[in-house]
């Protein structure tokens, strides 16, 4: 069990940092003048958790990704009384470990997609691997979307024929805000409970999700950073990322998880964007 936690921190750390290095590489190679300030760099923060271990924090506020979050961390402890009945195994035994990585990114451009994506391993009694991605476009692109669900599919398909279609549906269900009556974004895959009996397996269907991800978001990212935007299509953007603080505050698992079992506030937080505007129609 110690080598499956080691190899999984380690994973989830290597991809950060392989992020990080992406991000950082847009952020130096964009040309459009509507990004008239220096390129941004990622500011590293660490933070201790409650029960034990920690994670980073990766924040990066520049010209391309007004706010770009991508954390990390490894913690352990004791899940409270009220949270106990949620969480597979806990309620035989309230310790856990889980470990992961988290990552939101707000462009400035509108016409560059808001992403979020995280992948997780979490052992109760139990142990399982979740997390997922998807794209929530201001002004959605066929092609764009397209071309996201096909890596996504690529990197399920070798695991399982049925993943897909089955962690597709998933994300159209879960991000979803009942009360506005609107899917959050163009959907992505979302899945939990991750435990076919073959834990190399399932790590490497894990590591798959976060290196289609890490290949397919910049490239969307690469053919629309350099695009001009109107101050019409800047309030567009703001109403949207509404929508998106509404889901993430009500209806969030990993918000709510983080929140509830002594995590960072601010790294919890960190997918919040940084200007905002909220509309009630």
């Amino acid at each position: 069990m110690d080598e499956q936690k080691k190899r999984a921190q380690e994973w989830f750390e290597s991809l950060q940092t392989q992020l990080i290095e992406t991000f950082e590489r847009i952020e130096k190679e964009a040309t459009q003048p509507q990004y008239d300030t220096e390129p941004g760099t990622f500011m590293r923060k660490s933070w201790p958790h409650s029960g034990g271990g920690g994670g980073t924090m990766a924040i990066l506020e520049g010209r391309v990704f007004e706010k770009a979050g991508v954390n990390v961390s490894t913690v352990f402890g004791e899940f409270s009384e009220e949270f106990r009945a949620h969480i597979p195994g806990a309620e035989v035994n309230p310790q856990f470990w889980a470990s992961g990585i988290s990552l939101v990114i707000h462009p400035r451009s509108p016409h560059v997609p808001i992403v979020h994506m995280n992948t997780r391993m979490i052992i109760t009694e139990k142990l399982w691997f979740g997390g997922g991605a998807d794209l929530t476009p201001c002004f959605p692109i066929e092609q764009d979307t397209k071309d996201f669900h096909v890596a996504l599919k690529q990197a399920c398909d070798p695991f399982d024929s049925a993943y897909y279609e089955t962690f597709k549906q998933w994300a159209d269900d879960y991000f979803y805000l009942p009360h506005r009556g609107e899917h959050r974004g163009v959907g992505g895959i979302f899945y939990d409970y991750i435990n076919s009996g073959n834990w190399d397996l399932d790590f490497a269907f894990t590591k798959a999700v976060g290196q289609a991800f890490a290949s397919i978001y910049p490239e969307i990212v690469g053919r629309h950073v350099n695009e001009p935007w109107t101050e019409e299509d800047r309030k567009a953007q703001l109403k949207k990322r509404g929508r998106y603080v509404e889901f993430n505050l009500l209806y969030d698992r990993g918000t709510q998880f983080g929140l509830k079992t002594g995590g960072n506030v601010e790294a919890i937080l960190m997918s919040l964007p940084p200007v905002v505007e909220w509309r009630a129609a």
